[in-house]
């Protein structure tokens, strides 16, 4: 996906851009996999899906567990280069948080919060009160502060300020500013509460969750993109292997392929291209769960979004569920997608995540996967070459964006600014016919 975008955001800029993938589809590790049978070749799984698994090709089922936050920063580039003309987005119907070895719904609204059980009666004044602090808080007008240094007041001292419990705390930096740690209660505040204020901004969009969810899949995100590029002149190449990066004097200067050399001078590519310029930094575990039933507890929501804090479960980090189903063009009729993902602290990664398992059962099939996570050495500023991260354990996608903005500035020495992923009024390559 980073690629992808980068590719139409430079083609847009009015770059030459050429886009190869070894792969026969787009968006490499964010991919959707279709039809159902890929999937099962994919994990080694023996024989072929059963009959009541309904019509293969009536699956689309994405490696990469995520949702996109519906004020968050991909929506914006999503907007900015009308890539939304070639999507449809679904809002996810509730996220829910884990508490004492049972489920409850995170307040969406205030008649919900009044009602809900996840606090006492004075403890939702205390957290109310918290959040009109929160929502009203602006850097640049002291009176909003209260006294609170953005820059220097660490949020444990925020949160005493306010006198919020510990479940309180929990829920409110896990399930409102989704940290995947409790590192972030020792740092300055500033960060906490624009990621409370991202949540708030884009559950007031939709109501029901702030997170909304693609038609058939992730993988026409990645799409989306290459369509952009390609109406700008980007050339893309699926099936394409990749022999060599060509490097002379330190420098890329082109990618060999088939015996042939495509010159250029710049590159961007996925940790997978180039082992020697990137570290391990983790692991993360994914497990693709195919139920026939909703989760229990969640209303029979037909997508949700659930998190166990890592204090309920004695663990480092956050565990994440990511429900959808074939309300979303994804499964067969009746049938459920439910990923669970953590960040891997132990030898025993199929244990840390039987938490979320638990909640899933009984699960149909389900396959697992442990992925490296990996991050450039190389900055690219000498060698051109510029080196996406690995996708994390978050369930959205504002650390990619982030990732991009990154790369980004890298090449092109300067700030990424949204306004320059606008597409050019005059720029209909190829557009009229299709309207």
């Amino acid at each position: 996906l980073q690629e992808c975008i980068l590719s139409g955001i430079m083609s847009v800029n009015g770059k030459k851009v050429l886009h190869m993938d070894r792969n026969s589809y787009y968006g490499g590790e964010s991919a959707s996999i279709t039809p159902l049978e890929d999937l099962y070749k994919r994990f080694n799984l023996p024989g072929t899906p059963p009959e009541s698994m309904g019509r293969g090709r009536d699956w689309n089922v994405d490696l990469i567990p995520k949702f996109l936050m519906a004020n968050g920063q991909l929506v914006k580039m999503l907007l900015y280069t009308e890539v939304t003309r070639y999507l449809d987005f679904k809002v996810i119907e509730g996220s829910f948080v884990y508490k004492g070895g049972k489920i409850y719904k995170v307040p969406s609204t205030e008649a919900e919060a009044l009602a809900s059980s996840l606090m006492g009666l004075f403890e939702k004044r205390r957290f109310r009160k918290f959040l009109v602090y929160v929502a009203n808080f602006d850097e640049n007008d002291p009176r909003t502060l209260e006294g609170v240094d953005p820059k220097k007041t660490t949020m444990r001292d925020v949160y005493k300020k306010f006198d919020l419990g510990q479940d309180v705390i929990d829920f409110t930096g896990h399930a409102l500013a989704l940290y995947r740690t409790d590192d972030y209660l020792d740092q300055p505040c500033q960060e906490t509460i624009n990621r409370i204020k991202l949540y708030s901004e884009s559950l007031a969009r939709y109501g029901k969750s702030p997170y909304l969810y693609p038609l058939y899949g992730l993988g026409e995100l990645p799409q989306g993109f290459a369509r952009l590029s390609a109406i700008y002149g980007g050339t893309y190449m699926l099936n394409k292997p990749i022999e060599e990066i060509v490097i002379e004097n330190g420098k890329v200067v082109g990618v060999k392929s088939e015996g042939e050399v495509a010159r250029c001078k710049q590159l961007i590519c996925d940790p997978s291209y180039v082992s020697d310029r990137v570290t391990k930094v983790g692991q993360v575990i994914r497990v693709i769960c195919i139920l026939s039933h909703p989760i229990k507890n969640t209303n029979d929501a037909n997508s949700c979004q659930i998190i166990i804090p890592q204090n309920q479960v004695n663990r480092k980090s956050d565990i994440y569920v990511c429900m959808i189903s074939s309300a979303h063009n994804v499964a067969a009729q009746g049938k459920y997608i439910a990923i669970a993902s953590t960040t891997v602290e132990t030898a025993d990664p199929e244990k840390e995540i039987k938490p979320a398992l638990d909640l899933l059962e009984p699960i149909e099939q389900k396959f697992v996967s442990i992925s490296d996570l990996f991050a450039p050495t190389d900055l690219g500023t000498e060698s051109q070459i510029f080196i996406s991260r690995t996708y994390d354990a978050t369930t959205h996608f504002e650390t990619t964006c982030d990732d991009i903005k990154d790369i980004y500035k890298r090449m092109m020495g300067s700030e990424f600014d949204f306004e320059e992923m606008k597409r050019k009024k005059n720029d209909i390559y190829g557009e009229e016919e299709q309207q």
